[in-house]
């Protein structure tokens, strides 16, 4: 390139979308020596974010890439105005002069716009960016109705953002059905069906002639060419994308017939020092719009710069796709479009009662798959596209029908399992081996496999099972050597069997006497079914050492003792209370991050006095020692704050009294913030609200810790009892499902199917437990008694709350304090030696 020998070389990467931010992320992890110095320029006001779930701003989620580390100068709001080739230059905005040595053009698209009267009306937008959607969202409040231009992928997104605004919304598509480039005539009808079940008019197979302007100058109505009119109030173009290639044309770069800076198969242009990534890129006579040959590209363009000697090259892309479309499974694979004049064969099965749609398109001797299209059913998705070129895992109406599933141990290595992350089969089972990979969270963190759309990971988990089969480490699902089951299963067997113990349950369906593992399970399940005290009878014997006492043990062999504070709200009565208990019993104090006070030192003897005036005082366990849910935070919501738009604190400490004493797999936490500042930081929990102006959204499935994950949005602007039947179910359905001391954001990814699995389940009630899982909250609830005032009650259970048993009031002398800001603190295990 003509700069091979200076010491540090200049890489300047026009635009910042998401082919941009895997270009330099992949360069910033090979370029171990710190070759290049990285200048990204980008003209929206944030840095890059993923544009595949841009409809999910609108519902509050973050969308933001991880940011470059400090080695990448990032300059947003600014963009690139021209390119000086000779001076290896580019000129910004800003009135700036960028120096390169290789430059990366990756300016995206733009939205397309047919030239019709009336497109530059007020209320008339682009659906692209944030921006856009921000704009579309500001001026779609206090109106009613709305049409999206464009029936592809992107416009049906759009129509339904503008019906989740509460618009009454259409879809107007110029071709004969809808998504024309993925489905065929078919598939396009059946998803048709599906959308205007849901309220939405759909007008394809004829032109747009115009947008009118109604009495205030705005958008009114937009008119097709057979003189049908629709009223729109608000009107989102969604047809199409053209190539942003303005700068290549202004330096003299060549450029496509309908658009696209013309580049080789290593993405680099006629000018050596200048490359084009992403949707700006013509390769091979094709413009990419999906992300997944966008981040192929950049990862092609990373091997050049890195290395001279690099032979990587495009070699095209799988365009399949699987999305869920207002609710809608629809997926294409392959060509879905090849015929008789190809050689191929179409084998359809249509069910219009139950809106399902398949077809398999196949070679003329039925053995070899060469694509296909689902809609409504794309169970089978993963399966297919693996085998799209090679011969069918089963006759073709087998694989229609649902019969037949690959296992992750026939495919080829070359068979792409994640089209957008460019993941083979060969590149997992490599990494599985190299990493000693067991699970299929290792399998995502190491090779992005299923971080994006995520419709692979079932596949994913498929290969490493047969992985790990084929290295002789066996992939059961048992909880132990005690039980051939895993949780979930005997959950059902206690339920359906009506199980009362641990030694009824290992008689009838296990061997031997149980171990540490299956018995702290078993009974978890037992309490979560309500089946009496803990420390009841046998129940006692299964318990691990914190619920033995009820309370948390410490390094010094004290406990802590942490009585509910619902919501954070406290007294100052209580307050008294709380601050005379940890006086009197020389016990350490800490407001804790979960809105409570933690009280620490307390000897095993001396826990029964304790929460006897704790009790007294209207105290209860908080359930901090238990798999069990632990707070519900809350910030004070509208009635103190003036930001607030609900009283999250009321609905914190309703939500904590209805789900308190709830046994699960593994500990709970929620929160509820009162206005979208989420001071409370409730999505980072279990599961979290946030309040709006029309009631609250519901975010799943999040967690802190050492892998943090942020909760996914479930539903929004739910009224109080409906989110309420919603948490309801999803923890009831986590608790019979989950596999022993697994969190909720665990167990979401590794549910098939995912959120929009799990949605079907506790909305739609696609597997008809919803009544069943209704009936076990309301058993919980009108049978929760509080723990310790039920110890405190029963001198037989009191009777554990000992040092020594044969002097029960002796304290243990190997418990030792020392003073420190006014407080006790454990002895260092040396000095007590």
């Amino acid at each position: 390139m003509g700069a091979d020998s200076r010491p540090d070389k200049r890489l300047v990467v026009a635009g910042h979308g998401p082919a941009a931010h895997r270009l330099v992320e992949a360069v910033r992890e090979r370029d171990t020596a710190g070759t290049w110095t990285i200048t990204v320029i980008g003209e929206e006001p944030r840095t890059a974010y993923d544009r595949v779930a841009l409809t999910t701003h609108l519902e509050g989620a973050d969308l933001a890439y991880p940011a470059h580390d400090g080695a990448v100068t990032v300059r947003t709001g600014e963009r690139v105005t021209g390119i000086d080739r000779a001076a290896r230059t580019v000129a910004t905005s800003a009135g700036s002069a960028v120096p390169y040595d290789a430059l990366v053009l990756a300016t995206g698209s733009a939205p397309f716009v047919p030239p019709v009267r009336g497109r530059d009306l007020p209320g008339v937008f682009v659906y692209r960016t944030i921006d856009d959607l921000d704009a579309i969202r500001a001026y779609a409040r206090g109106r009613a109705t709305g049409a999206v231009v464009g029936g592809g992928l992107l416009g049906l997104e759009a129509a339904r953002a503008i019906q989740g605004l509460g618009l009454r919304s259409g879809v107007v598509e110029v071709a004969p059905w809808l998504m024309p480039r993925q489905l065929d005539e078919g598939g396009g009808a059946m998803l048709r069906r599906h959308i205007e079940a849901l309220g939405m008019a759909v007008h394809a197979g004829t032109p747009m002639r115009a947008l009118e302007a109604g009495e205030d100058g705005s958008v009114r109505r937009v008119v097709l060419e057979d003189g049908t009119a629709l009223d729109a109030e608000v009107v989102v173009f969604s047809a199409g994308i053209r190539p942003r290639d303005e700068l290549a044309r202004g330096c003299g770069l060549p450029v496509g017939e309908r658009g696209g800076v013309v580049v080789d198969a290593s993405c680099r242009t006629e000018d050596p020092a200048v490359f084009a990534i992403g949707e700006c890129a013509l390769v091979g006579g094709t413009v990419y719009g999906l992300v997944g040959p966008c981040f192929s590209m950049a990862e092609v363009v990373a091997d050049r710069l890195l290395s001279p000697a690099s032979t990587a090259v495009f070699e095209g892309a799988d365009m399949s796709t699987k999305l869920k479309l207002m609710g809608v499974d629809v997926a294409s694979f392959g060509d879905p479009f090849a015929g008789p004049e190809r050689g191929a064969l179409g084998v359809t099965y249509t069910d219009p009662v139950a809106g399902v749609y398949k077809r398999l398109v196949v070679s003329d001797d039925a053995r070899t798959l060469l694509g296909g299209v689902l809609v409504g059913d794309a169970e089978a998705y993963g399966t297919l596209r693996a085998h799209v070129g090679g011969g069918l895992p089963g006759a073709p109406e087998q694989m229609l029908f649902g019969g037949t599933e690959a296992a992750g141990g026939d495919l080829p290595g070359a068979t792409v399992i994640c089209s957008c992350n460019n993941v083979t089969a060969e590149g997992i089972r490599r990494t599985v081996a190299e990493c000693s990979l067991t699970d299929v969270a290792g399998v995502k963190d190491r090779t992005r496999a299923g971080t994006s759309c995520g419709s692979c990971v079932p596949l994913v988990k498929r290969i490493l099972d047969a992985e790990l089969t084929a290295a002789g480490i066996e992939v059961s699902k048992a909880i132990c050597e005690h039980f051939d089951y895993s949780r979930a299963e005997l959950f059902d067997i206690v339920r359906a069997g009506r199980v009362g113990s641990f030694t009824q349950l290992v008689q009838e369906h296990g061997t031997g006497r149980g171990c540490d593992i299956c018995k702290p399970a078993v009974a978890s399940i037992l309490a979560s079914l309500g089946n009496g005290h803990i420390l009841e009878g046998e129940q006692a014997a299964l318990q691990d050492t914190n619920d033995h006492f009820l309370a948390n043990l410490q390094k010094n062999g004290t406990y802590s003792v942490v009585p509910r504070v619902p919501g954070g709200e406290i007294t100052p009565e209580r307050l008294i209370v709380i601050g005379e208990v940890a006086r009197d019993f020389g016990l350490y104090t800490k407001i804790t991050g979960g809105q409570r006070i933690d009280l620490f030192g307390a000897r095993v003897e001396q826990l029964p006095e304790i929460w006897r005036r704790l009790v007294e005082a209207g105290f209860e366990s908080g359930h901090a020692y238990g798999k069990a849910l632990r707070t519900v935070k809350s910030c004070v919501g509208s009635t103190w704050c003036r930001y607030g738009v609900q009283d999250s604190a009321a609905m914190a400490i309703r939500l904590e009294l209805r789900y308190r004493g709830l046994r699960a797999p593994h500990k709970l936490k929620s929160a509820v913030s009162g206005c979208a500042r989420e001071c409370a930081e409730a999505q980072s929990k279990d599961f979290g609200v946030i309040a709006t102006e029309n009631g609250w959204n519901l975010y799943l499935a999040g967690n802190g810790g050492m892998r943090p994950r942020h909760a996914d949005l479930f539903a929004t602007d739910l009224a109080g009892e409906e989110l309420i039947t919603y948490i309801d179910r999803f923890l009831m359905f986590y608790i019979r499902t989950a596999d022993r001391l697994q969190r909720t954001a665990s167990w979401l990814e590794s549910l098939d199917g995912g959120l929009d699995y799990l949605r079907e389940v506790i909305v739609d009630d696609r597997l008809g437990i919803c009544a069943d899982l209704d009936a076990a909250m309301a058993r919980h609830v009108a049978s929760y008694s509080d723990e310790w005032r039920d110890t405190l009650e029963d001198p037989e259970r009191l009777r554990r709350f000992v040092s020594f048993v044969n002097a029960p009031q002796t304290p243990d002398p190997s418990i030792a304090f020392e003073v420190e800001r006014d407080q006790i603190k454990p002895l260092p295990l040396e000095v007590k030696r």
